[in-house]
């Protein structure tokens, strides 16, 4: 019942999530994703457009197991918001985002029907599970940069210490 109502409403569901998720973006970005469609202008906009769409079905679908769509979707927007200047509960707010939309969607009368709160809190739950599986994807991101950037100073290091022993005349066969 409930998930059927807010399948009738699917459309302006993920268009108020990407909305909300765009809005986490400085003024300027936001404004930018919301007016170019063009993948390749706009990558940022792209993955939460097109990954809303496969989360929001595969929350809705009950399966137990994410699709390889729905992972490489929610990797898609995760790895791009871990590379920008989001706190990690910023860069991952935006799953949260997707139950507010939720409760939004359904009439205020509905919500004293008790079946229908327990299919919300099902609901929920599989969000709540995107998110922790977010977080993971999240902390891969971060780890490999920070080993990126690690590995980049000790090249800087190692080329300093080169250039210092040619100048030198020093051996550099540490």
């Amino acid at each position: 019942m409930l998930v059927d109502l807010l399948l009738e409403n699917k459309k302006a569901i993920i268009k108020h999530w990407t909305d909300l998720t765009i809005d986490t973006y400085p003024p300027e970005g936001g404004s930018f994703m919301r007016k170019q469609k063009d993948p390749f202008a706009n990558p940022v906009g792209a993955a939460i457009t097109n990954g809303a769409e496969a989360i929001f079905d595969w929350v809705m679908s009950g399966s137990k197991d994410y699709s390889p769509d729905v992972v490489r979707r929610l990797d898609d927007i995760v790895r791009i918001r871990a590379v920008q200047q989001f706190s990690a509960s910023d860069a991952l707010g935006f799953i949260f985002l997707l139950k507010k939309c939720l409760r939004e969607s359904i009439p205020e009368k509905m919500m004293n029907d008790q079946h229908l709160v327990g299919e919300l809190l099902r609901l929920e739950s599989r969000v709540d599970s995107l998110a922790l599986t977010s977080f993971d994807i999240y902390m891969k991101c971060r780890e490999k940069l920070f080993e990126m950037r690690a590995m980049e100073i000790r090249n800087r290091t190692s080329r300093i210490l080169e250039r210092a022993c040619m100048k030198y005349g020093a051996p550099h066969d540490w």
